[in-house]
């Protein structure tokens, strides 16, 4: 999906709401099943090698955000890229344990008025 909005969308902050808007797409998805990363980090995380496999797909968007807030110019983009990936992975366990599909469209609606606010 991060390949998808990179080649799709010009600049960081329509990356940035695009991949919420696409979060905000498969809402009914997520309502039902899940975050489908989130869930399966939560389940590799019950492995005992430490961090692991866990941490490292959950990095990988992670990283994607902090690249994207660093192009727009900040120097707290890791403090901002684990925010945007915490609100998005806590509204997906949300939505899912409330079965409430269009909380994601509000909060991808949110996240956009937010990251408009963020300036270099």
């Amino acid at each position: 999906m991060l390949a998808w909005v990179d080649a799709a969308h010009d600049g960081p902050r329509m990356r940035l709401k695009a991949l919420f808007a696409g979060f905000a797409e498969q809402g009914g998805e997520i309502a039902r099943y899940g975050c489908p990363q989130g869930s399966l980090c939560s389940e590799l995380d019950k492995l005992p090698d430490g961090p692991g496999l866990a941490a490292e797909l959950m990095r990988v968007p992670v990283d994607w955000a902090e690249r994207q807030f660093r192009a727009l110019g900040r120097a707290d983009a890791r403090d901002l890229a684990i925010e945007v990936i915490a609100r998005y992975q806590g509204s997906a366990l949300l939505a899912s344990t409330l079965r409430d599909p269009d909380l994601l469209a509000r909060e991808s609606a949110r996240v956009a008025a937010w990251l408009d606010t963020i300036t270099a």
